[in-house]
């Protein structure tokens, strides 16, 4: 099963840049988007109803704000928009699935940038999330936890990281929050499969960042330590473009 996620940057704007034939050509088997910048209402019926999925949106009450999607071929037993805290479900930030073999978290975390009041919002909503996941997995659920985290985790996971270390999404503050979710037994896909390589999920648009791969690794697969043997590969799709962002996948032995 090929589960692939990406921040697209507003799905209208990605429609235009052919976001659906993508899909049909890529078909995965899931695929979770970040910060749709949409309401249902507000998309066209080819883009909600792409053939041989089905389609599931949360909307952040802030138009043009947020918000996260997903596209499976499978119909997942349960879907979940709210996870119970209205400062959190409002911003359009989460879908939870549940499948026979795991339940998927579809993420969009906060950006810290803007303010400290955001940088706080930011780390209630990180902690919020490690002790759902936990109350997950104690049901013996398996996880996985995929989206834009907002945050480089390493040092090899950003181009330019003495320059960028006062800055939100490279603070020690978020780093250690990473750490934190590791040591509870999610692991990054990506970096337990490729422990040395360097390639980035996101860039820049300004000073031609993308041509000169000046990026940032902020957009993850984890999954909780009892499905990691399940994982065949993680990928990092730098050739996809569109977004700020290109897809990062996994490929499960389900």
């Amino acid at each position: 099963m090929k589960i692939y996620s990406w921040n697209v940057n507003g799905i209208r704007a990605v429609q235009k840049k052919g976001f659906v034939e993508w899909v049909q050509s890529e078909e995965p088997d899931i695929l979770c988007i970040q910060e749709t910048k949409a309401n249902v209402e507000q998309l066209e019926d080819t883009l909600i109803h792409i053939k041989g999925y089905y389609s599931y949106f949360h909307s952040a009450k802030r138009k043009g704000y947020s918000g996260v999607a997903v596209y499976t071929k499978e119909k997942p037993k349960f879907v979940h928009e709210k996870i119970g805290i209205d400062k959190f479900d409002e911003e359009g930030r989460i879908l939870i699935l549940e499948y026979e073999c795991f339940t998927l978290l579809n993420i969009y975390f906060p950006n810290g940038q803007k303010d400290d009041e955001r940088l706080s919002y930011k780390l209630e909503f990180y902690d919020f999330i490690l002790e759902y996941c936990e109350k997950l997995k104690k049901q013996g659920k398996k996880l996985v936890i995929c989206g834009d985290y907002n945050t480089a985790h390493k040092d090899i996971d950003l181009k330019n990281p003495k320059a960028n270390e006062d800055r939100s999404g490279f603070l020690p503050i978020e780093r250690a929050w990473i750490d934190k979710f590791i040591s509870y037994g999610y692991i990054d896909t990506f970096r337990y499969i490729y422990p040395e390589t360097i390639k980035y999920s996101w860039w820049s648009y300004r000073f031609n960042a993308r041509k000169n791969n000046a990026g940032w690794r902020i957009d993850y697969h984890f999954v909780s330590d009892n499905l990691i043997n399940k994982v065949k590969d993680a990928q990092i799709l730098n050739e996809v473009e569109g977004s700020d962002h290109c897809p990062v996948t996994i490929d499960l032995d389900l």
